[in-house]
């Protein structure tokens, strides 16, 4: 009997253990379910002992994380708090967001007027690179675009308009600069063509007109084509298939191209350096750009000076850094005024001459130097200057090396000769 009731007793505490694991194993669970869907938060525990339901921490929408993910713009995420729920890292490296909160006042209070009428709100704003000067630096031109995202979270969207707002800002500049540079010739040529009507009994006044007229359709046409050959190539990329360019023709046509001009000045223009050398591109804009150079170095120069041109191939890991490969160096050197630090910086610019009255007399456009700087980019090349003022200036252009044409690597070997005494 004693048996009997001690087994009893047995199964009964046996029951009970089973039963309170079992409590306990589905408690687990359920606390775990509610972990998981919480962000692995768990409830708080009451007063009473009872467990309160979870602080709910504001979720995206599905989907819109990976939609932020993938957009161009800086995307912040704020909750009704204006704390950071989620941020682009473009947003942190632009200095919007710091510490969790967004950095720019304007951008809070654009978001807490969306979240309390729910209205999409746009407004440009100029801010201050991260670490940067608010004095010396380009600021930061963005667009900031505030919408609701549910009904508790407010989306704000950035996008650096800082290129787009420079492109303008030189396109106008640009408009407006050929504008006037086309006003000053048509203007010239207009009153000419009424001096030359009203003296028109005076044999020698009107041949006197007619050279000025002849002389400003000249630069007019210039202008009209430098114009031409910038529209060409200020994309910085070789529309058109590359073939062999000899940098021996290339030099000859830039030197009978200022020969006329040379001869008036006595200025001796002397080439030299490595012959039988060849790079790969366009034939015409690489002609253009060298006889640029040349020309200026003509124009720039005084009476009864030299214009030097050498010529070399060189390795591009010692010019560019680059692992392999070679490129041909073009030098131009003059003994003309030279150019000054500040305007050194400028002088690639379009329009940007270093003396306008000077630029008047030779007939400069300033259109040369910008021309020579994108034929160099869309041929993959560099252009860079030496100048000392009083003392001349050198012009350095590098492109990739190419390979003569088959025919003419049997006939032609790449000799050396002295090269012009030059500085780069």
């Amino acid at each position: 009997m004693d048996v009997n009731v001690a087994a009893a007793a047995a199964c009964a505490i046996a029951g009970l253990g089973v039963g309170l694991t079992a409590s306990i194993a589905f408690r687990w669970s359920e606390r775990e379910q509610a972990r998981d869907r919480n962000g692995g938060r768990t409830g708080r525990t009451g007063r009473n002992g009872a467990t309160t339901e979870p602080e709910q921490e504001p979720a995206l929408p599905p989907g819109v994380d990976t939609v932020l993910s993938v957009l161009r713009s800086c995307a912040i995420v704020l909750d009704e708090g204006d704390e950071v729920v989620k941020a682009s890292s473009a947003a942190y490296a632009m200095g919007l967001v710091r510490g969790g909160k967004v950095a720019v006042d304007p951008m809070l209070s654009l978001a807490r007027s969306t979240r309390r009428d729910g209205e999409i709100r746009q407004i440009e704003l100029e801010l201050t690179r991260p670490g940067a000067s608010a004095r010396t630096a380009e600021p930061l031109a963005v667009s900031v675009r505030v919408a609701p995202l549910g009904s508790r979270l407010v989306l704000v969207l950035v996008e650096d308009r800082t290129e787009r707002r420079r492109i303008e800002a030189i396109r106008r500049d640009f408009v407006a600069n050929v504008s006037h540079e086309l006003k000053t010739p048509v203007g010239a040529l207009s009153l000419l063509s009424e001096a030359v009507a009203d003296a028109s009994d005076d044999p020698e006044a009107v041949q006197r007109f007619a050279g000025r007229m002849q002389v400003e359709a000249t630069r007019l046409a210039s202008l009209v084509q430098e114009i031409i050959d910038l529209s060409r190539v200020q994309d910085d990329q070789l529309k058109v298939d590359p073939e062999p360019v000899s940098v021996d023709e290339l030099i000859a046509e830039a030197v009978d191209r200022c020969r006329q001009t040379a001869a008036a000045k006595q200025i001796v223009i002397a080439a030299g350096g490595t012959t039988g050398l060849y790079l790969v591109g366009n034939r015409g804009q690489l002609a253009a750009a060298l006889g640029n150079l040349v020309e200026n170095a003509v124009n720039y120069s005084p009476p009864r000076t030299r214009v030097a041109i050498a010529t070399r191939r060189i390795s591009s890991a010692a010019a560019l850094g680059e692992a392999d490969g070679e490129l041909i160096e073009i030098s131009v050197t003059d003994q003309g005024i030279g150019i000054s630090e500040k305007d050194r910086e400028r002088i690639f610019e379009r329009f940007y001459r270093v003396d306008p009255a000077r630029s008047r007399l030779t007939g400069g456009t300033g259109l040369g130097l910008s021309i020579v700087k994108h034929v160099a980019a869309s041929h993959r090349g560099t252009v860079s200057v030496w100048s000392v003022e009083g003392q001349g200036s050198t012009f350095t252009l590098r492109l990739p090396a190419g390979q003569a044409p088959a025919e003419d690597r049997e006939n032609h070997a790449a000799t050396t000769l002295p090269a012009p005494e030059a500085r780069s």
